[in-house]
């Protein structure tokens, strides 16, 4: 009885037994891909228990029997995403190029869904999530393979910089969609506000943005930083 009581306590959808499906048409698993879709349609501000039911043509009362609150939905959403990054190929024996591996999947998963990261830190005991565990049980795995003392330290030193980075990048893009305009027409919209107002004159912002490729420099300032980032891991391994 001890033990069952603990289980309720934990405010989270992996601690709560999943009943059993009333409507043959409606699951978790259903509701889940729909509420994805939405998310990455509309964004996070558009998803509400009853747009989704009349998405679903079910009530909300209905999506309640399988989900019990909007925030367990959104810790069911995030780890569904994260199957996207367990499903990557197999590790490298290098563990340098393992962990690059993981981070250049993770990041590109959550461009993919730019809600992702935004909603990630604030999922509540989203660790409980089998795909997330599976995602920090290869790391913990690859970084006790290398060598080092702390491989938890490692797996949060991985996750900052990752989800910190994806998290304004996501946000910086979905400012562009909203704009209307493709990211180098916005850049190149930002770059003449900064001209006449005289804030960039005569330096970069006279460059010629036709031939910017915004989504290649993103891809070498994310690679950058984490080889920094593993350069710093390293050095932990020759102490």
């Amino acid at each position: 009885m001890a033990a069952k009581a603990n289980t309720q306590s934990i405010p989270s959808v992996w601690a709560r037994p999943q009943e059993a499906p009333t409507q043959p048409a409606l699951s978790r698993a259903v509701i889940v891909r729909e509420t994805i879709a939405m998310l990455d349609e509309e964004g996070i501000e558009a998803l509400s228990m009853r747009k989704l039911g009349a998405r679903l043509n079910a009530g909300a009362t209905s999506l309640y029997r399988h989900v019990a609150l909007k925030d367990e939905l959104m810790e069911l959403a995030v780890d569904e995403v994260l199957a996207e990054i367990v499903r990557s190929p197999a590790d490298s024996a290098d563990w340098r190029a393992a962990v690059t591996q993981l981070a250049v999947t993770f990041r590109a998963t959550a461009l993919r869904h730019p809600w992702m990261c935004a909603v990630l830190g604030q999922a509540g005991l989203a660790y409980l999530g089998p795909n997330l565990t599976a995602i920090s049980e290869r790391l913990g795995a690859l970084f006790s393979a290398a060598g080092f003392p702390e491989p938890h330290g490692a797996i949060d030193v991985v996750y900052s910089y990752v989800i910190g980075v994806t998290t304004t990048e996501s946000a910086w893009l979905t400012t562009v969609v909203r704009s209307g305009r493709t990211e180098a027409e916005f850049i190149a919209q930002l770059v003449r506000a900064s001209q006449q107002t005289g804030e960039h004159a005569g330096t970069a912002a006279d460059a010629d943005t036709d031939t910017v490729n915004p989504s290649g420099i993103r891809d070498a300032k994310f690679a950058y930083g984490l080889e920094v980032v593993l350069d710093g891991l390293a050095l932990r391994l020759t102490r």
